[in-house]
């Protein structure tokens, strides 16, 4: 902090993609530019370092990305997962503008390799980051770095102060000592509040608490809270959240991609019970994963059991947890804690239920179960082939959706306007697009269009 200015031109809080793109583009138009990350340097960069890819529009082939992924369908996939509750003109926006930042990523550092298989067949519409998000984290705080950027790690801020339509300082403790730091504008990428329990109780009840936040556990809301007690105007559902199922075995924070299981679709998922409760072959992997966070966390104590059989074994991404293993149904089930002769029931009827048809495991293949009263429409064949293979189900959070309100500038709004001086980008504001539901990959979109309109649009105000 000794060489840091009296006043900067930006400040940021937040320490992930969307706070990393504001300041590489505030920066390089010449503005000088603080970044204050909450996290210790080792576990920088927010729920970014956990992510694998970018959902990226394209009329061409462009670098990974094969063929084209226009507008237009591009929209329709945000509107099945989200079923309509978006902001449409915000929502083009950001399809449009994807285009431009996937060569922009590249030229700040971010390197990307052709899609994985299995579940995860997107090679036409997400780019993949050779190395994860933590190598794309890295890409970037080197970049930042080379351009001047301050970073203060352990930075945790505790107070946005506002005057009128104005910020005019930030009350911050650094390593445990406080700090005000001053600036002329202020972009806010902190996150959403996922790591407070006590806020997730009482959105959703006190059910939440049974939740594993598999996103960082550095994003506890408090400038969020701040801001709306501070009358900034809100947007999203407090209860609706990025989630999906990830293994029971996973930590309660930060257990980040490893942990989240794709053998949904070639399984059946059932309860504590023993029964199913949804339709597993919904549709490919990449739109329907999200909602199953959401569907375990309605289950009697929030878990669900993942059951399939050796075909399938080898089909998916693996946890980084190994399999349950037993040689029949009722072993299995007593080493995950269901009722035998009740698994053994569901899973001879799913069996009988199975139709004959060809299987494909990477497309929508229309082999389908007859007569269950929960279906399951595509990739259905009998779970018949020792030995069988199990996984334990727990809501997973990555990020909230209740967030603060933006324009298409980035802007924070307040009862009478925008705030003249403050900027949104990423999970803080990921709710003005996101009313529910999640596409793979569009969060780090959202986050690098926005992140550099935010970086833009301070930069221009400082000018």
């Amino acid at each position: 902090m000794k060489d840091w200015p009296e006043t900067f031109d930006i400040a940021i809080v937040g320490g992930g993609n969307a706070a990393l793109c504001a300041a590489i583009t505030a920066a390089e138009a010449g503005a000088t530019v603080l970044i204050l990350e909450a996290a210790p340097l080792p576990y920088r960069g927010g729920n970014s370092r956990h992510t694998r890819n970018f959902r990226c529009m394209h009329r061409g082939p462009l670098s990974v990305l094969i063929d084209s992924y226009e507008e237009e369908e591009y929209f329709h996939d945000l509107m099945l997962v989200t079923k309509g509750k978006t902001d449409e003109g915000l929502a083009r926006m950001v399809i449009r503008a994807s285009e431009a930042c996937l060569p922009w990523m590249e030229a700040h550092g971010v390197r990307f390799q052709p899609s994985l298989s299995g579940t995860l067949s997107l090679g036409r519409t997400n780019a993949f980051f050779l190395g994860g998000g933590k190598a794309l984290v890295n890409a970037y705080f080197n970049t930042a770095t080379d351009l001047g950027v301050k970073v203060a790690y352990e930075a945790e801020v505790r107070h946005v102060h506002r005057e009128a339509d104005r910020i005019t300082h930030l009350e911050v403790t650094v390593a445990g000592q406080p700090v005000t730091v001053r600036a002329k504008a202020f972009v806010l990428a902190s996150g959403g509040f996922q790591a407070d329990l006590d806020w997730l109780a009482r959105a959703w009840g006190p059910s939440a608490r049974n939740f594993l936040i598999r996103g960082t556990p550095y994003n506890r809301g408090v400038v969020l809270r701040d801001m709306l007690d501070q009358g900034a105007e809100s947007v999203g559902d407090p209860t609706q959240c990025h989630a999906v199922a990830i293994d029971g075995r996973a930590p309660k924070f930060d257990g980040g991609i490893v942990t989240r299981l794709d053998c949904v679709p070639f399984s059946i998922v059932v309860n504590r019970d023993g029964e199913r409760f949804h339709d597993e072959g919904e549709d490919v992997w990449p739109k329907r994963y999200a909602i199953w966070g959401r569907l375990v966390a309605a289950q009697p104590d929030q878990v669900g059991f993942s059951i399939i059989d050796s075909k399938a074994i080898d089909l998916f991404m693996p946890s980084v947890f190994p399999p349950i293993k037993a040689d029949t149904i009722e072993g299995l089930a007593s080493l995950m804690g269901l009722d035998p002769a009740t698994l053994r029931r569901t899973v001879d009827g799913f069996n009988a239920a199975c139709q004959p048809g060809t299987f494909h495991p990477t497309e929508l293949d229309g082999l389908r179960t007859k007569g269950l009263n929960i279906p399951k429409t595509n990739w259905a064949r009998p779970i018949d082939t020792a030995p069988f293979y199990g996984y334990q189900l727990r809501p997973g959070v990555t990020f909230t959706y209740l967030g603060l309100k933006v324009d298409d500038r980035a802007r924070v709004h307040g009862t009478d306007g925008p705030i003249q001086n403050l900027w949104a980008a990423g999970e803080i504001m990921a709710g003005s697009i996101l009313g529910q539901g999640y596409l793979a990959g569009f969060g780090m979109t959202i986050g690098t269009v926005f992140g550099r309109i935010a970086g833009k649009e301070a930069a221009a105000h400082v000018a």
